[in-house]
C-alpha cells in the first residue's frame, strides 16, 4: 500500500534542485531541466518585497531612497537570512504556482567550505520558503 501511495504523490509533487549563487539563482525541476535562471536580488519598501530576481536587479542603483535593492547572498553565504527566505519563497513560486497538493521536495546546492552555522542557515530558509 505505501508504494501506491508513494506513486501518488510522485504525481503531484516536484523534485526542485537549487544552486544558490552570489550572482545568480538556478531552479532545476527533474525531467524539465533549469527552470529559473534569474540573479539573487531582491527589491524590497520596509518590509514588503516588491521584486526579486530579474526585476529586482533592473532596480539596482535606479530606487528611489525607500526602494532598497539587496543582495542577500555573498561568497555563497547567507548574509541576509530573512531576504534569502523570501527570495527562495518567490522562486519556489514562480516554478510550482500556486496551491500544491503536496510539498515539493527540495535540494539545496551549498559550497564546501561553509560552518554549520552557515549550512544550518541554508536549511532552515529553505524549510521555511
Amino acid at each position: 500500500m505505501s508504494s501506491f501511495f508513494q506513486k501518488i504523490v510522485k504525481l503531484f509533487s516536484y523534485d526542485i534542485g537549487i544552486d544558490l549563487g552570489t550572482a545568480n539563482t538556478l531552479v532545476n525541476v527533474k525531467d524539465q531541466g533549469i527552470v529559473l535562471r534569474e540573479p539573487s536580488v531582491v527589491a524590497v519598501k520596509g518590509d514588503k518585497v516588491l521584486a526579486v530576481g530579474d526585476e529586482a536587479k533592473r532596480m539596482l542603483g535606479r530606487t528611489p531612497g525607500n526602494i532598497v535593492a539587496i543582495r542577500p547572498l555573498r561568497e555563497g553565504v547567507i548574509s541576509d537570512y530573512d531576504m534569502t527566505e523570501r527570495m527562495l519563497r518567490e522562486f519556489l513560486h514562480k516554478v510550482v504556482g500556486g496551491f500544491q497538493l503536496f510539498k515539493p521536495r527540495v535540494i539545496i546546492c551549498v559550497p564546501s567550505g561553509i560552518t554549520e552555522v552557515e549550512e544550518r542557515a541554508v536549511v532552515d530558509a529553505g524549510i521555511q520558503a
